[in-house]
């Protein structure tokens, strides 16, 4: 009984892995194709493998800058993200007050305000202040990202002793060395799974970057992967080169991180 169990499971098993990877597989076969032999033969192989495709995406791309602003843009929100809200959370969670107590529940209550309510302010006083630009954008990653962030931190933070905090502080630390040296580390499983959910968000992210930023060269990837898609035509077959290209980071990211990811992931889920 136990083995037909199972083999159904790994039936279902193969089957969801398939679903999951048939997306990938139009995208790249369809990365070979001509414009004509997509809508020809979606599904098939390509009749002859166009590289041609890659090299003219590359160069539309100006791939090497487009990719140093979408890893700039990305690692630097996320860093500062991280940094700001697990300081938030943790002088939240120690300042038991009516305060600390409001402003934790703003934080909460601000995820659910949907960003299409306050993108047209939000761009208009950013617009009077000239941070229409990349800085103005990753400011804006920071406010809109520390809302959750801070609530898992939150959490976490309460399954921590204080009386770590307490010896600590008897010992001769001050607040910030007992955060840094004690806390902050005990915060690793949360801090990735932080990290996780804020970079696939904004590595992805298409609306914010397109009210932002103004500046030629300046694009991120998705928003310079727009430009296949014009008013009259759709450049398919250049859309998924170019979209073939930009996964390859996020491959090679997950290739040498994913100890870290899944170890994080999995501690965090134990706790």
């Amino acid at each position: 009984m136990r083995r037909k169990w199972n083999f159904k499971m790994e039936i279902i098993g193969l089957v969801l892995a398939l679903l999951w990877l048939a997306p990938f597989y139009l995208m790249f076969v369809n990365s070979f194709k001509t414009k004509r032999e997509i809508f020809t033969s979606t599904i098939a192989l390509p009749g002859l493998w166009n590289f041609e495709n890659y090299i003219e995406a590359y160069e539309r791309l100006d791939f090497l800058r487009t990719l140093f602003n979408s890893l700039f843009i990305t690692v630097t929100s996320v860093l500062l993200i991280v940094l700001f809200s697990a300081m938030g959370a943790y002088a939240l969670s120690r300042a038991k007050s009516k305060f600390s107590s409001v402003f934790f529940y703003l934080f909460v209550a601000a995820m659910l305000i949907p960003f299409q309510s306050v993108m047209i302010p939000l761009v208009t006083v950013f617009g009077r202040f000239e941070m229409l630009n990349q800085a103005g954008l990753i400011f804006m990653y920071i406010g809109f990202g520390a809302s959750l962030s801070i609530f898992l931190y939150h959490g976490a933070l309460n399954n921590i002793s204080r009386s770590l905090d307490e010896a600590a502080t008897i010992d001769g630390a001050n607040r910030w060395q007992v955060f840094w040296h004690i806390i902050f580390p005990m915060l690793k499983p949360i801090t990735v799974t932080v990290a996780i959910l804020n970079i696939i968000w904004i590595w992805n992210d298409y609306l914010l970057p397109s009210l932002v930023i103004n500046q030629p060269g300046k694009e991120t990837i998705p928003l310079k992967m727009f430009f296949f898609f014009g008013e009259y035509t759709k450049q398919w077959h250049l859309a998924m080169a170019g979209l073939t290209l930009a996964i390859v980071p996020v491959i090679i990211f997950y290739f040498f991180a994913q100890r870290a990811i899944i170890k994080g992931v999995s501690d965090g889920a134990i706790k």
